[in-house]
């Protein structure tokens, strides 16, 4: 059966700094990547003024034959709009914005009190059958444009009755389910089009490619939104989403559903390095739930000029131009950030989020804003100074190792929902807890590995 697819480094430490929470420095370890969930779809936008380019990753898994994506888009597109992209750039992106987990190990804490002391190309399809035409036509529904892009064979549909597109997309073997036609008539109510791709195996065998890339599309309109309902007829739960938006101005937030910072920079145990996969997913879990299944949460805000820490370079200007970051100035190659006009690197935001129909009833409508303040969703391990005591400093640091550790495990239990004694276990089995001797001889131990 077809399926519908629809949207929906190492940094170096200041000497004698104990590397607090605020700052950013700090050894990267580990990212929360959408590749930690299922059923998870990648959009990028690309948005200046009313133009914008979509690139749209696959989550689609089974035979190439089997794929068909329908997407409601505000025109008619012609063919040179119409371009398939890189998959490993999306996942460069995804990368580079992903929530991360980083490390610090604290400095000697007698030096610290000396220091303070001191201090203070595409090509048209072959065509479409004449009677494919005619009996569309009869259905009310007009093939406004037909194109092979790359592997994939390409219409831009519009119509007169949703369940006239509804018939002609199942009898085309666009598989979309009983009671679409409610949200497709939604949508020709505001006058959009609907672009429907499936794959060209000939053309397809010509790539070489294993998986499908991602499709990518640019128009002028001043709607600046995401169509997500269609892709909620047919699911069989709730959808991850991720959206990463490069904008030349700032921050893009959703202006229909709450935009909602995800919980960051909570110092929590060193055992987590071993399973930050299941805390991320299960804090993300949590704070959906905290905030009643209706929030849309910013992972990522930051100036694609630069990152601390680093969980993956920044984007080349080669590969924003394949995103359609197209106000990218080539002749000044070595400014890396401009504060306006042409040449300005993209401000990237990330946005996650978990929908169903129940709890998300329309679209995603997004503005951009001037906000160029810089967030991340960042996550701390401190490892503590495992030299001996050789100055009172060095003493009452040690007294305050075990105040430390509670709040960790207290901050775990409250981001994940996991119990709070067997979080405390699981350090104490570490060597994370124990008595402040075992602590430190572990810590030792593992210092000199």
């Amino acid at each position: 059966m077809k399926r519908c697819l629809c949207l929906g480094a190492l940094c170096l430490i200041t000497a004698l700094s104990p590397a607090p929470a605020h700052s950013f420095c700090g050894f990267y370890v580990a990212t929360g990547d959408a590749k930690l969930f299922n059923k998870s779809s990648q959009v990028v936008l690309s948005r200046d003024g009313d133009r914008t380019v979509l690139t749209m990753g696959s989550d689609f898994k089974g035979e190439p034959s089997e794929f068909a994506l329908v997407v409601p888009v505000p025109t008619v597109l012609e063919r040179d709009q119409i371009h398939v992209g890189d998959p490993k750039i999306v996942e460069h992106l995804d990368a580079y914005s992903a929530p991360r987990l980083v490390e610090y190990f604290d400095a000697d804490p007698c030096m610290m009190a000396k220091y303070e002391a001191m201090t203070r190309n595409v090509a048209p399809a072959a065509g479409v059958l004449e009677d494919a035409v005619s009996r569309a036509k009869a259905l009310g529904v007009t093939i406004e444009a037909s194109y092979t892009v790359g592997e994939y064979d390409i219409l831009i549909l519009s119509a007169k009755q949703s369940n006239g597109l509804e018939t002609w997309l199942n009898e085309n073997h666009y598989r979309v389910p009983p009671g679409a036609s409610r949200v497709l008539g939604s949508y020709l109510k505001q006058g959009m089009k609907f672009f429907v791709a499936k794959v060209n195996l000939k053309e397809k065998a010509k790539t070489g490619f294993k998986n499908l890339r991602p499709l990518q599309m640019a128009y002028e309109s001043p709607k600046f939104m995401l169509p997500i309902r269609l892709g909620m007829v047919n699911a069989d739960g709730p959808q991850e989403l991720f959206v990463y938006a490069l904008t030349r101005d700032g921050r893009v937030e959703t202006t229909n559903y709450r935009t909602v910072k995800i919980p960051s920079d909570a110092e929590i145990p060193e055992y987590v390095k071993e399973v930050f996969a299941d805390f991320y997913r299960d804090m993300f879990r949590t704070a959906v739930r905290k905030e009643d299944n209706t929030a849309v949460f910013l992972e990522y805000a930051w100036d694609m000029g630069w990152c601390d820490p680093c969980a993956s370079e920044p984007l080349s200007r080669d590969e924003l131009r394949e995103l359609g970051v197209f106000w990218l100035d080539e002749s000044q190659p070595g400014a890396n950030r401009r504060i306006s006009g042409a040449g300005t690197m993209p401000f990237v935001t990330r946005l996650h989020l978990r929908y169903d129909a129940a709890h998300f009833p329309e679209d995603l409508v997004f503005q951009q804003t001037a906000d160029r303040s810089n967030f991340q969703g960042r996550y701390i391990l401190r490892h503590p100074w495992a030299g001996a005591d050789d100055c009172s400093a060095a003493q009452e640091y040690r007294k305050s190792l075990r105040g430390r550790r509670e709040k960790q495990a207290t901050t775990l239990a409250a981001l994940t929902g996991w119990n709070l004694e067997d979080i405390r276990t699981r350090m104490q089995v570490r060597g994370d807890w124990s008595t402040e001797t075992d602590s430190v001889k572990w810590y030792q131990k593992l210092w000199k590995k």
